[in-house]
């Protein structure tokens, strides 16, 4: 016999006993994002590799280590990709969305060649929420306040918000400085990948998951203390408006995001439900990365929620949603029953849409059918025999009490919309 395949490690299946909650969670997304005005977008799973490496930065864990890039026949490089905000801002340049404010998101599978653990897989799935065109810090405030009516729709509790301002380009630079000569100072404290991003990149220190580096992270100067007085003024207004509809918040300096195309505000909301992998959704401003893919200056903000990880936290704090059971399942014996049976049930998925309906297939006696119905979760087994094709009734078991009746085919709509 021929050796089993199995799906590729970090990788995983998303069963028929969880993907209802995931439906209702996405469902729940949806709406709350449609209330805001936000639209969809759909863009390919696949880039050319440059995008990514001009977008998140080429020093940087994602780049250099995590993504999945290949070479197709035509020697492209190309990349799955690994977060949506490049592929986004992608698509709205080449299909001409920046001329005016957009308002956009996404939902799908995204990948990244890292060590699997609970909740941070190789194929993972976010729902990405963008917007073009908005300069002052309403904008901002809007995205965590959408942030933060999904938790209220979901019944999601005990996640923290944690917002920093990264401010300009200008102060970043000034900021660097200060910092290299900071870890100079300390240079045999520093892991490899640290002395490595020293000179190149050392923002990304700060956001070092070595529990060795917290320490030495946690002294070192506050970007916050060198943000320009535009950022100054932006991230003020912004925690005023945040202040005004009563989101409570944490200010955090070692907030910088592990995107280097970020500036300005960036936010987290972080859970101690799932242990190290705190983040729950993470977002901010990227001001510059129209640009610096080729478009035309262009301001823009954006959020992403990792769903494993939000369906873990609504597991791990019982918040997940209820899910509608099926409403009746038909067992059918007898050559006249089975015949009628098709007929039936699709009379009634016409006359009672949304009805959760299962009609056996496959034959069998009525002790097996109902077996499969018991299974099934179904509220009603509905029996069908040849006697009752006669009759033109139906009999009809209520499964939590076992209780049994018999009714007229023409009955039958009214007592399943009850």
């Amino acid at each position: 016999m021929a050796e089993i395949i199995r799906s590729i490690r970090g990788m995983n299946d998303i069963l028929p006993e969880a993907t209802p909650y995931w439906q209702v969670i996405e469902t729940i997304l949806k709406d709350v994002l449609a209330g805001y005005g936000y639209q969809e977008i759909r863009f390919p799973i696949v880039e050319k590799t440059e995008l990514f490496k001009r977008s998140i930065g080429e020093v940087t864990d994602i780049v250099e280590k995590e993504m999945y890039t290949f070479e197709d026949r035509n020697g492209d490089s190309l990349t799955l990709r690994p977060e949506g905000t490049a592929g986004c801002v992608r698509a709205a340049m080449q299909n001409g969305l920046l001329n005016q404010t957009q308002r956009l998101w996404y939902m799908g599978p995204m990948f990244r060649h890292e060590r699997p653990q609970k909740g941070r897989y190789r194929q993972f799935h976010q729902i990405g929420v963008e917007a073009y065109g908005f300069n002052g810090p309403d904008i901002d405030a809007e995205m965590i306040m959408l942030t933060a009516r999904l938790w209220k729709a979901l019944g999601l509790k005990g996640v923290t918000l944690q917002i920093n301002s990264l401010g300009s380009t200008e102060a970043r630079l000034a900021y660097r400085e200060v910092l290299i000569a900071y870890f100079e100072q300390h240079q045999s404290e520093l892991d490899e990948d640290s002395q490595r991003r020293l000179h190149s990149n050392p923002l990304r220190i700060l956001d070092s998951k070595n529990p060795e580096m917290q320490a030495l992270n946690d002294a070192a100067p506050k970007l916050i203390d060198y943000l320009d007085e535009e950022s100054k003024q932006h991230f003020e207004q912004l925690c005023q408006i945040l202040d005004s509809v009563n989101i409570a918040y944490e200010i955090n300096p070692r907030l910088v995001r592990g995107l280097d195309y970020y500036g300005k505000t960036v936010f987290e909301w972080v859970t101690d439900q799932l242990g190290s992998q705190g983040t729950v959704c993470a977002g901010g401003r990227y001001d510059g990365l129209v640009a610096q893919l080729g478009g035309k200056e262009a301001t823009a903000i954006g959020f992403a929620i990792g769903l494993e990880r939000l369906v873990a936290l609504l597991e791990a704090t019982e918040a997940l949603p209820e899910i509608k059971q099926t409403d009746a399942y038909l067992v059918a014996v007898g050559e006249q029953a089975m015949a009628q049976a098709a007929l039936l049930t699709e009379r009634l998925r016409d006359e009672l849409p949304g009805i959760r309906l299962i009609s056996h297939c496959g034959g069998g006696s009525f002790k097996s059918q109902f077996k499969r119905a018991d299974r099934s979760g179904a509220r009603w087994t509905l029996i069908l025999g040849d006697e009752e094709v006669s009759n033109q009734t139906i009999g009809i078991k209520t499964m939590a009490t076992g209780e049994q009746q018999t009714i007229k085919w023409a009955e039958l709509p009214s007592f399943l919309s009850q």
